[in-house]
């Protein structure tokens, strides 16, 4: 069965988190996404690279840790996710701790989405160097792990290190939540495969097909000693057709996300009806 999830940008102005969970339980979705940003500083090193510009909910939305624990405490079988948390402008103890807990509190429900960033001016305001921020990415992960895994953990890389350190809780998933790694094929697919639990790629609304890129991925994974079954595959953003949610069903895709606009309820309710007629459409024969 072809999991559905749907994301949306909490601001202060949109649908609250516990009530779209509720929503999304009872229609049986998969799962409920949160996206991230710090903030949007007003001249940008880097375009946009989508269409039309930084939407305004890029920088109105709150922090996901908060608002999904909020999804997490109305409902009690809907994972929460991180769509995605931007790794590189965080400090990985404080989010090893923060990932742990809204595991602990959700009961296991947390998935771990993760990218890299584009945007070089929001990177660099925390103190990160943008040309090397796919290094500390990677080393936060790695750090992370052994701060989930082990009573005394240490880590030391080329910009992550401290030595032997006590932390808890440790999740209630073992060894961890699932670290899905976001971005764009073949760079994400590297990423995902030397130190990720699934790939998040991105669909580009479909006009990336990532049918093609599908077996790509896979044969990557064999080659890198990788079992491709262990990397289940999200789809983030496609197109809402049925042929293509079939045609992922049956190439092995776990999971389908779709966005939803920040605005409230009245205005979201509609998006969630026509997305759950496809949802048993794809998931009927």
């Amino acid at each position: 069965m072809l999991k559905f999830g749907i994301s949306l940008f909490f601001t202060e102005t949109s649908m609250k988190p516990g009530d779209l969970g509720r929503e999304l339980e009872q229609r049986g979705f998969e799962s409920v996404w949160s996206g991230e940003h710090s903030h949007i500083p007003e001249v940008m090193k880097t375009p946009f690279p989508g269409e039309g510009g930084v939407k305004r909910w890029y920088y109105e939305v709150m922090d996901p840790f908060v608002t999904l624990t909020a999804a997490a405490m109305a409902t009690t079988t809907l994972n929460i996710g991180t769509g995605v948390c931007l790794i590189p402008q965080r400090d990985p103890i404080q989010t090893a701790k923060l990932v742990a807990s809204i595991d602990q509190v959700s009961k296991g429900r947390f998935l771990f989405g993760v990218g890299n960033g584009w945007n070089q001016s929001e990177i660099e305001n925390h103190g990160t160097v943008f040309a090397t921020r796919h290094l500390r990415a990677r080393e936060s992960i790695e750090a992370m792990r052994e701060l989930w895994t082990k009573s005394k953990a240490e880590y030391h890389g080329e910009l992550v290190k401290f030595d032997a350190a006590m932390a808890w809780p440790k999740p209630v998933r073992k060894p961890n939540p699932p670290v899905l790694v976001g971005g764009s094929f073949p760079w994400s697919a590297r990423r995902a495969i030397r130190y990720g639990d699934g790939w998040l790629p991105s669909t580009g609304a479909g006009k990336i097909d990532l049918l093609e890129e599908i077996p790509r991925f896979r044969q990557m994974a064999a080659e890198a000693g990788r079992d491709p079954a262990s990397l289940p595959i999200t789809a983030w953003y496609p197109p809402r057709d049925l042929d293509l949610m079939k045609r992922y069903r049956d190439i092995g895709v776990d999971r389908v996300v779709f966005s939803v606009p920040s605005d409230p309820a009245d205005k979201v309710l509609p998006h969630l009806d026509a997305i759950g007629a496809l949802m048993a459409a794809a998931n009927r024969d």
